[in-house]
Protein backbone atom coordinates (compact mmCIF):
# COMPACT_ATOMS: atom_id res chain seq x y z
CA UNK A 1 0.00 0.00 0.00
CA UNK A 2 1.08 3.20 -0.43
CA UNK A 3 0.91 6.60 1.34
CA UNK A 4 1.09 10.36 -0.01
CA UNK A 5 1.24 12.90 2.05
CA UNK A 6 3.03 16.43 3.69
CA UNK A 7 4.69 16.73 6.82
CA UNK A 8 3.67 18.82 9.24
CA UNK A 9 6.23 19.53 12.02
CA UNK A 10 8.16 22.65 14.32
CA UNK A 11 11.28 21.37 14.21
CA UNK A 12 13.32 18.88 11.92
CA UNK A 13 13.18 15.21 12.48
CA UNK A 14 15.05 12.66 11.74
CA UNK A 15 12.68 10.41 8.91
CA UNK A 16 13.21 7.08 10.37
CA UNK A 17 12.10 8.44 13.83
CA UNK A 18 8.99 10.50 12.27
CA UNK A 19 7.69 7.49 10.16
CA UNK A 20 8.00 5.24 12.92
CA UNK A 21 5.88 7.47 15.18
CA UNK A 22 3.25 8.10 12.72
CA UNK A 23 3.10 4.46 11.39
CA UNK A 24 3.03 3.21 15.22
CA UNK A 25 1.98 -0.27 14.24
CA UNK A 26 5.36 -0.71 12.59
CA UNK A 27 8.77 -0.45 14.29
CA UNK A 28 11.90 2.07 13.79
CA UNK A 29 13.49 -1.22 12.77
CA UNK A 30 11.16 -2.17 10.11
CA UNK A 31 10.68 2.08 8.33
CA UNK A 32 14.29 1.65 8.69
CA UNK A 33 14.05 -1.25 6.54
CA UNK A 34 11.91 -0.25 3.87
CA UNK A 35 13.83 3.37 3.96
CA UNK A 36 17.08 0.50 2.57
CA UNK A 37 14.86 -0.68 -0.04
CA UNK A 38 14.18 2.67 -1.90
CA UNK A 39 10.54 2.58 -0.90
CA UNK A 40 10.36 5.92 0.71
CA UNK A 41 10.76 9.10 -1.14
CA UNK A 42 10.98 12.94 0.10
CA UNK A 43 10.08 15.16 -2.43
CA UNK A 44 10.27 12.92 -4.91
CA UNK A 45 13.28 11.62 -4.26
CA UNK A 46 15.04 8.08 -2.77
CA UNK A 47 16.14 8.70 0.43
CA UNK A 48 18.38 7.73 3.59
CA UNK A 49 17.64 7.36 6.62
CA UNK A 50 19.21 9.82 8.29
CA UNK A 51 17.84 12.54 6.74
CA UNK A 52 15.51 15.05 8.73
CA UNK A 53 12.04 15.84 7.13
CA UNK A 54 11.01 19.37 7.94
CA UNK A 55 7.71 21.11 7.91
CA UNK A 56 5.98 20.86 4.06
CA UNK A 57 7.68 17.78 2.54
CA UNK A 58 6.20 15.59 0.40
CA UNK A 59 6.58 11.84 1.77
CA UNK A 60 6.01 8.70 0.14
CA UNK A 61 5.82 5.55 1.55
CA UNK A 62 5.57 1.67 0.43
CA UNK A 63 4.43 -0.62 3.10
CA UNK A 64 3.71 -4.57 2.44
CA UNK A 65 1.03 -4.98 4.72
CA UNK A 66 1.11 -9.10 5.15
CA UNK A 67 -2.32 -11.20 5.31
CA UNK A 68 -2.46 -12.51 8.80
CA UNK A 69 -3.93 -16.08 9.10
CA UNK A 70 -6.84 -14.35 11.78
CA UNK A 71 -8.42 -17.57 13.48
CA UNK A 72 -12.28 -17.47 14.40
CA UNK A 73 -12.20 -18.13 18.48
CA UNK A 74 -15.24 -19.27 20.28
CA UNK A 75 -15.62 -15.90 22.51
CA UNK A 76 -18.82 -14.41 23.73
CA UNK A 77 -20.21 -10.96 22.37
CA UNK A 78 -22.43 -8.49 24.35
CA UNK A 79 -24.48 -7.36 21.13
CA UNK A 80 -26.75 -4.47 21.74
CA UNK A 81 -28.36 -4.22 18.00
CA UNK A 82 -27.49 -6.30 14.82
CA UNK A 83 -29.20 -6.02 11.35
CA UNK A 84 -28.04 -7.45 7.85
CA UNK A 85 -25.42 -4.23 7.70
CA UNK A 86 -24.45 -3.40 10.96
CA UNK A 87 -23.64 -4.88 15.02
CA UNK A 88 -22.97 -2.75 18.13
CA UNK A 89 -21.30 -4.48 20.43
CA UNK A 90 -20.82 -3.39 24.10
CA UNK A 91 -16.60 -4.41 24.36
CA UNK A 92 -15.62 -5.41 27.67
CA UNK A 93 -12.26 -3.77 28.77
CA UNK A 94 -8.82 -5.46 28.72
CA UNK A 95 -9.85 -7.48 25.29
CA UNK A 96 -7.75 -5.60 21.93
CA UNK A 97 -9.80 -4.26 19.46
CA UNK A 98 -8.11 -6.27 17.01
CA UNK A 99 -4.56 -8.00 16.66
CA UNK A 100 -1.78 -5.95 17.34
CA UNK A 101 2.46 -6.56 17.02
CA UNK A 102 3.18 -6.75 20.84
CA UNK A 103 0.24 -8.22 22.38
CA UNK A 104 -0.30 -11.96 21.25
CA UNK A 105 -0.68 -10.90 17.78
CA UNK A 106 -3.26 -13.06 16.23
CA UNK A 107 -5.95 -14.25 19.23
CA UNK A 108 -8.37 -13.26 21.70
CA UNK A 109 -9.18 -10.05 20.04
CA UNK A 110 -12.61 -8.38 19.35
CA UNK A 111 -11.71 -9.67 15.56
CA UNK A 112 -11.53 -13.11 16.55
CA UNK A 113 -14.92 -12.77 18.06
CA UNK A 114 -16.72 -11.41 15.45
CA UNK A 115 -15.04 -14.21 12.80
CA UNK A 116 -16.51 -16.97 14.85
CA UNK A 117 -20.09 -15.36 15.25
CA UNK A 118 -20.54 -13.11 12.51
CA UNK A 119 -18.26 -14.14 9.64
CA UNK A 120 -19.68 -11.40 6.56
CA UNK A 121 -17.02 -8.49 7.42
CA UNK A 122 -16.55 -5.38 5.55
CA UNK A 123 -13.45 -5.75 3.82
CA UNK A 124 -12.40 -2.13 3.44
CA UNK A 125 -9.40 -0.94 5.87
CA UNK A 126 -6.53 -2.87 7.36
CA UNK A 127 -6.93 -6.54 6.48
CA UNK A 128 -6.12 -7.37 9.95
CA UNK A 129 -9.29 -5.15 11.00
CA UNK A 130 -11.91 -6.61 9.14
CA UNK A 131 -15.92 -4.70 10.08
CA UNK A 132 -13.64 -2.43 12.69
CA UNK A 133 -15.23 1.17 12.08
CA UNK A 134 -13.23 2.98 14.47
CA UNK A 135 -9.97 2.09 16.84
CA UNK A 136 -10.66 1.93 20.52
CA UNK A 137 -8.71 1.60 23.42
CA UNK A 138 -8.02 -1.92 25.06
CA UNK A 139 -8.73 -0.70 28.45
CA UNK A 140 -12.16 1.07 27.76
CA UNK A 141 -15.69 -0.51 27.72
CA UNK A 142 -17.26 0.79 24.52
CA UNK A 143 -20.22 0.84 22.53
CA UNK A 144 -18.54 -0.13 19.17
CA UNK A 145 -19.97 -0.24 15.75
CA UNK A 146 -18.94 -3.39 13.25
CA UNK A 147 -20.11 -2.78 9.54
CA UNK A 148 -20.83 -6.08 7.99
CA UNK A 149 -20.42 -5.04 4.18
CA UNK A 150 -18.51 -1.89 2.49
CA UNK A 151 -21.80 -0.10 2.08
CA UNK A 152 -21.88 0.11 5.63
CA UNK A 153 -18.21 0.87 6.43
CA UNK A 154 -18.24 4.10 3.89
CA UNK A 155 -21.13 5.05 5.42
CA UNK A 156 -20.16 5.27 8.48
CA UNK A 157 -16.67 6.50 8.08
CA UNK A 158 -17.91 9.30 5.52
CA UNK A 159 -21.16 10.29 8.61
CA UNK A 160 -18.05 10.71 11.74
CA UNK A 161 -15.45 12.47 9.01
CA UNK A 162 -18.21 14.94 8.01
CA UNK A 163 -19.27 15.06 12.28
CA UNK A 164 -23.06 14.76 11.12
CA UNK A 165 -25.44 12.26 12.08
CA UNK A 166 -23.51 10.57 14.87
CA UNK A 167 -22.49 11.14 18.40
CA UNK A 168 -21.08 9.54 21.02
CA UNK A 169 -20.95 9.91 24.59
CA UNK A 170 -18.81 8.86 27.74
CA UNK A 171 -18.49 8.81 31.40
CA UNK A 172 -15.22 9.25 33.30
CA UNK A 173 -14.17 9.33 36.76
CA UNK A 174 -11.57 12.04 36.48
CA UNK A 175 -8.96 12.78 39.45
CA UNK A 176 -9.97 16.58 41.33
CA UNK A 177 -12.96 18.14 41.73
CA UNK A 178 -14.20 20.33 38.69
CA UNK A 179 -15.77 23.63 39.60
CA UNK A 180 -17.36 24.74 35.57
CA UNK A 181 -20.34 22.80 34.97
CA UNK A 182 -19.82 22.56 31.30
CA UNK A 183 -17.15 23.55 29.31
CA UNK A 184 -15.83 22.32 25.57
CA UNK A 185 -11.93 21.64 25.25
CA UNK A 186 -10.96 21.77 21.54
CA UNK A 187 -6.95 21.61 20.23
CA UNK A 188 -5.26 19.84 18.29
CA UNK A 189 -3.92 16.49 18.85
CA UNK A 190 -1.90 13.81 17.29
CA UNK A 191 0.63 11.24 17.95
CA UNK A 192 3.80 12.55 20.00
CA UNK A 193 7.42 13.52 18.52
CA UNK A 194 9.35 11.30 20.56
CA UNK A 195 7.16 8.85 21.90
CA UNK A 196 4.92 6.42 19.64
CA UNK A 197 2.66 5.20 21.83
CA UNK A 198 1.35 8.79 23.22
CA UNK A 199 -0.78 11.62 21.57
CA UNK A 200 -0.16 15.17 22.00
CA UNK A 201 -1.85 18.58 21.90
CA UNK A 202 1.89 19.86 22.35
CA UNK A 203 3.89 19.78 18.94
CA UNK A 204 1.78 16.48 17.37
CA UNK A 205 3.52 15.17 13.91
CA UNK A 206 0.69 15.48 11.52
CA UNK A 207 -2.20 17.68 13.86
CA UNK A 208 -5.53 17.08 13.71
CA UNK A 209 -8.38 19.00 15.35
CA UNK A 210 -10.24 17.23 18.73
CA UNK A 211 -13.43 18.71 20.23
CA UNK A 212 -14.92 17.40 23.20
CA UNK A 213 -17.66 18.68 25.34
CA UNK A 214 -17.60 18.17 29.20
CA UNK A 215 -20.31 18.17 31.51
CA UNK A 216 -20.18 17.65 35.51
CA UNK A 217 -22.66 14.99 36.64
CA UNK A 218 -21.72 14.63 40.26
CA UNK A 219 -18.64 14.18 42.89
CA UNK A 220 -17.29 11.71 44.66
CA UNK A 221 -15.57 11.41 47.96
CA UNK A 222 -14.66 14.78 47.80
CA UNK A 223 -11.69 14.14 45.55
CA UNK A 224 -13.29 12.71 42.04
CA UNK A 225 -15.86 14.25 39.44
CA UNK A 226 -17.92 12.02 37.50
CA UNK A 227 -18.54 13.46 34.00
CA UNK A 228 -19.86 12.67 30.76
CA UNK A 229 -18.26 13.64 27.62
CA UNK A 230 -19.53 14.11 23.84
CA UNK A 231 -17.40 13.91 21.52
CA UNK A 232 -17.38 15.41 17.96
CA UNK A 233 -13.93 14.41 16.47
CA UNK A 234 -13.11 10.68 17.13
CA UNK A 235 -9.20 11.19 17.50
CA UNK A 236 -7.03 8.33 19.14
CA UNK A 237 -7.30 8.80 22.76
CA UNK A 238 -8.92 12.11 22.02
CA UNK A 239 -10.47 11.81 25.71
CA UNK A 240 -7.58 10.74 27.89
CA UNK A 241 -5.38 13.88 26.21
CA UNK A 242 -7.86 16.28 26.46
CA UNK A 243 -8.56 15.75 30.53
CA UNK A 244 -5.19 15.61 31.47
CA UNK A 245 -4.12 18.33 29.30
CA UNK A 246 -6.66 20.67 31.41
CA UNK A 247 -4.67 18.32 34.84
CA UNK A 248 -7.89 16.64 35.35
CA UNK A 249 -6.56 12.81 34.12
CA UNK A 250 -8.87 10.39 34.10
CA UNK A 251 -8.50 8.02 36.95
CA UNK A 252 -6.36 4.84 36.44
CA UNK A 253 -4.95 5.86 33.24
CA UNK A 254 -1.61 4.36 32.94
CA UNK A 255 -0.40 6.80 30.14
CA UNK A 256 -2.01 9.96 30.88
CA UNK A 257 -2.92 10.13 34.41
CA UNK A 258 -1.14 10.37 38.36
CA UNK A 259 0.78 7.17 39.46
CA UNK A 260 -0.61 7.78 42.97
CA UNK A 261 -3.86 8.45 42.39
CA UNK A 262 -4.29 5.17 40.64
CA UNK A 263 -2.50 3.42 43.53
CA UNK A 264 -5.19 4.88 45.82
CA UNK A 265 -7.85 3.56 43.85
CA UNK A 266 -6.53 0.36 43.31
CA UNK A 267 -6.35 -0.56 47.09
CA UNK A 268 -9.74 1.35 48.19
CA UNK A 269 -11.75 0.56 44.82
CA UNK A 270 -10.20 -2.59 43.31
CA UNK A 271 -10.18 -0.26 40.15
CA UNK A 272 -6.96 -1.67 37.52
CA UNK A 273 -8.11 -0.13 34.11
CA UNK A 274 -8.80 3.58 33.15
CA UNK A 275 -12.34 4.66 34.34
CA UNK A 276 -14.21 5.41 31.09
CA UNK A 277 -16.80 4.23 29.64
CA UNK A 278 -18.76 4.79 26.09
CA UNK A 279 -22.06 4.64 26.94
CA UNK A 280 -24.07 6.28 24.45
CA UNK A 281 -24.24 6.55 20.56
CA UNK A 282 -26.75 8.61 18.54
CA UNK A 283 -26.39 7.43 14.96
CA UNK A 284 -28.75 8.52 12.01
CA UNK A 285 -29.62 4.56 10.06
CA UNK A 286 -31.57 4.32 7.88
CA UNK A 287 -33.46 7.52 7.76
CA UNK A 288 -34.02 7.70 11.42
CA UNK A 289 -32.40 8.81 14.52
CA UNK A 290 -31.65 6.27 16.50
CA UNK A 291 -29.62 5.69 20.47
CA UNK A 292 -28.24 2.98 22.20
CA UNK A 293 -27.63 3.27 25.82
CA UNK A 294 -25.92 0.40 27.71
CA UNK A 295 -24.87 0.52 31.15
CA UNK A 296 -21.59 0.60 32.93
CA UNK A 297 -19.31 -2.19 33.64
CA UNK A 298 -19.21 -3.21 37.51
CA UNK A 299 -16.13 -1.81 38.18
CA UNK A 300 -16.78 1.56 37.40
CA UNK A 301 -20.33 0.87 38.96
CA UNK A 302 -18.30 0.20 42.06
CA UNK A 303 -17.16 3.12 42.89
CA UNK A 304 -20.08 5.78 41.62
CA UNK A 305 -22.89 3.31 42.98
CA UNK A 306 -24.87 6.29 44.81
CA UNK A 307 -24.08 8.26 42.00
CA UNK A 308 -25.16 6.93 38.76
CA UNK A 309 -29.16 6.66 37.08
CA UNK A 310 -30.83 3.86 36.79
CA UNK A 311 -30.45 4.04 32.86
CA UNK A 312 -26.91 4.46 33.10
Amino acid sequence: MIYKFCVYLKEKQRVDMYLSTLFSDFSRSYIQKIIDNSEVKVNWKIINKNLKVQNKDLIEISINIQKLELKAENMSLDIIYEDENLAIINKDAWINTHPVPWENWKTWTLVNALLYQIKDLSSIGWMQRPGIVHRLDKDTSWVIMIAKNDKMMAYLQDIIKKREKIWKYYLAIISGIIKDKEFKIESFIWRHPNDKIKMTIKNPINPKIAISYVKVIDYIDEKFTLVEVKIETWRTHQIRVHLSSIWFPIIWDKVYGNKKVNEETFLKYWLSRQALHSYRLEIELYWEMKTFIWKLKNDMKKIIWAKIKNNL
